[in-house]
């Protein structure tokens, strides 16, 4: 199941390595870095945060190369994965701030733009996500409540 195309997202994105395995220098075996990814999630990382961190401190380029395995569903196995999924909960922290903003600068007129926008995007990613069952059918973005 795709989900539609949303206004202002590029096609820009990061290439994986050719090779699909584990790089020569690494020198952590995949039950230490799973326990690394564990740490990480405990100190309240993001998924993706917690990439960026092996990836720069450790030098570990992809952390499915080596464990097989993806850092959510490391984070899933060991009940410890976020409650909404992260892009969801991005764009929710998002409006928030725009709305904030709005509440300072009412004649933001392009902010009122975006935050249509943005709105618009956080409902189609839920319904998404409702029918993945990736988060309960009786969630409901509120933006007062968020």
């Amino acid at each position: 199941i795709t989900m539609g195309r949303m206004q202002g997202t590029g096609i820009s994105a990061s290439a994986l390595p050719y090779k699909r395995k584990a790089p020569l220098w690494k020198t952590l075996s995949p039950s230490n870095i799973v326990v690394m990814v564990i740490k990480f999630a405990k100190k309240g990382m993001t998924p993706s945060q917690i990439g960026i961190a092996l990836r720069d401190q450790y030098g570990i380029p992809q952390v499915r190369f080596i464990t097989g395995r993806k850092i959510l569903r490391i984070l899933k196995k060991n009940g410890q994965a976020p409650k909404l999924p992260e892009d969801l909960y991005m764009l929710i922290k998002k409006a928030v701030a725009m709305r904030k903003h709005l509440a300072k600068n009412k004649n933001d007129v392009d902010c009122k733009f975006r935050l249509i926008i943005i709105e618009s995007r956080i409902q189609r990613l839920s319904r998404y996500y409702k029918r993945n069952k990736q988060i309960p059918a009786t969630w409901r973005y509120n933006s007062k409540i968020a």
